[in-house]
Parts: C-alpha cells; sequence; structure tokens
C-alpha cells in the first residue's frame, strides 16, 4: 500500500487540475468593426463663362462673322422688280438691298452681293440707270446689268467702270431661263460673274467701306413692327413685320410675303431704312433723276424700334445714317433701303 500522504498529494494535484479547467474562460472581444473614414469634400471647380472665341473676319456690310474675308469684290446685280419677274432668286443671299424707283412709278432691286458664295441663279437681271450706277460704285462693286438708260449708257461707255452688261460687252455671262417669259427671264451666277471680271481684266479685289455695327437695341426709340410704304403707285405696297424670335424683319408686297424663288424662303433683314430724296422727271418715258448726295430725313428700323435720323454722304463716300451728328449702328445682318420720293410721314406709317 502507498503511504496515504501520498495518496492525498495526488489528490490535491487532480483536485487542483479540475479547478482550473472548470474556471470560466475569459470572453474574447469581437473586433470592433472598421469604420470608414468621412471622404473628403471634393473641392468646387468652378466652370469658367463660356467666351465666344474673336471672328477671325468680320464683313463689313453685315457685321456678320466670316470664316475668312470675301475672295472677291461685290457685286452690285440691277434686279427686276416687276409683278412677272417676281419671285426672283439669290435676294436671301445679298449683303444688302436698295430698292428704288424707275420709270412709271416701278422700283428696281439693287442687291450688293460680297460676303457669301452660293451657286445659285441671281435675277431677273435688268437694265441700269445713273444713280444706280452712283449707288453700286458706293461699294466698289462691279455693276451687273442688262442694257442702260441713254444716259447711263452715256457714262459707262468707255469709261473703264467695271461693267458687265448682258446686251454690250459681257453676254457670254449671262443666261436665259426658258421657263420664264422675256424680258424676266435673265440670269447668272457668281461663277459666271467672276468669271466674267477676270475675261475682261477687272480688278477682283478693291477697298469696300464698312458700316458700324452693334448687337445693344438703341435706348429711347420707339416701338415699331409692322412697317408700311409707298413710293408712288396706289396698289404697290411694301410692307414689313418684325419677328421677335428671330429679330429680323420678315418683306411682303401688297400682304404677300416675298421669297427667293431658289430656296423658298422669305425675305429678310435686320436693318430697314427709309431716305427721304429729290426726284425729278427729266424726259417723256419718265426717266428720274435721284438726289444722292444732299442728305436728308431718314428713319432706322432695328430690333423692332424705329430711330428718326438724317442721312448724309460725303465726297468718295457712301451713304450714312447720323444722328445728332453721329453715325447710327446697324444690328448685324442684312439691310434693306429703300429710296422714297416725298415726305416721309407721308410714305412710310408704322406701329
Amino acid at each position: 500500500m502507498r503511504p496515504l500522504w501520498k495518496l492525498a498529494l495526488a489528490a490535491l494535484v487532480v483536485a487542483l487540475a479540475l479547478a482550473a479547467c472548470g474556471k470560466d474562460k475569459r470572453a474574447v472581444p469581437e473586433p470592433s468593426p472598421t469604420e470608414t473614414p468621412a471622404p473628403s469634400p471634393t473641392p468646387t471647380v468652378e466652370t469658367p463663362e463660356p467666351v465666344s472665341p474673336t471672328p477671325a473676319f468680320v464683313a463689313p456690310l453685315t457685321g456678320l462673322p466670316v470664316e475668312q474675308p470675301p475672295s472677291f469684290r461685290p457685286f452690285t446685280v440691277m434686279i427686276n422688280n416687276y409683278a412677272a419677274a417676281r419671285p426672283q432668286s439669290g435676294l436671301t443671299y445679298a449683303d444688302v438691298v436698295w430698292e428704288v424707283l424707275a420709270e412709271g412709278g416701278i422700283t428696281r432691286l439693287m442687291a450688293v452681293f460680297h460676303s457669301r458664295d452660293f451657286s445659285d441663279p441671281i435675277g431677273p437681271i435688268r437694265s441700269i440707270r445713273p444713280y444706280l450706277i452712283d449707288l453700286g460704285e458706293m461699294y466698289g462693286g462691279v455693276l451687273v446689268h442688262a442694257g442702260a438708260s441713254n444716259d447711263a449708257l452715256k457714262i459707262l461707255q468707255h469709261s473703264g467702270k467695271a461693267d458687265l452688261d448682258e446686251i454690250y460687252n459681257a453676254g457670254a455671262f449671262f443666261y436665259r431661263d426658258k421657263s420664264r417669259k422675256a424680258p424676266h427671264n435673265l440670269y447668272s451666277t457668281l461663277e459666271m460673274l467672276r468669271e466674267g471680271v477676270r475675261k475682261r481684266k477687272f480688278p477682283e479685289q478693291v477697298p469696300v467701306p464698312g458700316l458700324p455695327f452693334s448687337a445693344e437695341t438703341p435706348t429711347g426709340a420707339a416701338h415699331a413692327v409692322n412697317i408700311e410704304a409707298r413710293f408712288t403707285l396706289k396698289n404697290y405696297v411694301v410692307s414689313y413685320t418684325y419677328d421677335t424670335g428671330t429679330g429680323l424683319y420678315t418683306r411682303a408686297i401688297n400682304g404677300e410675303v416675298q421669297v427667293d424663288l431658289n430656296n423658298g424662303e422669305p425675305l429678310t433683314a435686320a436693318n430697314l431704312v427709309f431716305l427721304r430724296t429729290a426726284h425729278r422727271v427729266y424726259d417723256n418715258e419718265g426717266r428720274l433723276e435721284i438726289d444722292l448726295h444732299s442728305g436728308g430725313e431718314a428713319l432706322l428700323f432695328r430690333d423692332g424700334k424705329v430711330i428718326s435720323a438724317e442721312w448724309a454722304r460725303e465726297k468718295g463716300d457712301m451713304i450714312r445714317i447720323r444722328k445728332d451728328g453721329r453715325e447710327l449702328p446697324f444690328a448685324p445682318g442684312v439691310t434693306y433701303y429703300h429710296i422714297i420720293p416725298g415726305p416721309l410721314d407721308e410714305h412710310v406709317t408704322y406701329s
């Protein structure tokens, strides 16, 4: 037998071991969830206001940007405005259009083509008068016409002027449209006219006078969105209606909107000018002398407004519109001028 003290010692060891196993295990703390750091605020980047690029070139007669300077001097084309000649072709491409009386109370249009290239027909083309020569040369334009009054022919013959006349010196650069009745069927194109200039050895580039332009609407101008004008005939009324959406005036004759035969688009303008000038009938044919130098009253319509002004012309310069001695800026775009034979308050009405 083992001694009692050895048995007691073994029992004590076993008891201590069991006591150690029976104690509660310490709780192992669960790992705390990883805290996601708050995102840093994204710095605010201010987008700069878009800046309109400065156009490489601004057309001198419209104030509108073009990709490059016009490659050719202007053409000033005499266009028939007789009822049988309407609708005309090419007018939606003109920079400037003048409307002026011819014989018998019928008006003629002189369209100035400069800043836009196009291949569509221009016409119907008709004859020229001395005052139309004067108007065309204000722009350094090549005069384009079919025949002339006796006095105009005297001015042009042997003058050395840049002149393309279908009857006397440039017939190859015009053509007849068989779908229309003569004499309202004579046409040309820019390509043909440029070829005519080269053939006649006229300068292809000349200085072209410019006009002042501003997009700002004049302050203090009276409201005017409907305009009517008469020349001499009671049954011929030119009217314009202003569209606030486009900022343009749409042209009509006797209430019918005038369109371009090439594209069906209405004739529109950003500016309308009415000038009073002295007219004198000097022969039995009703031919006219029209004063384009002395100055006088004028009306400028732009932006749905009207400004009472004066027209003036210095030697060697074009007709300019002034108020209180300062030249008025036009709205960028096409301008239609109208030469009126009497007081403007009797011939032009607006509301």
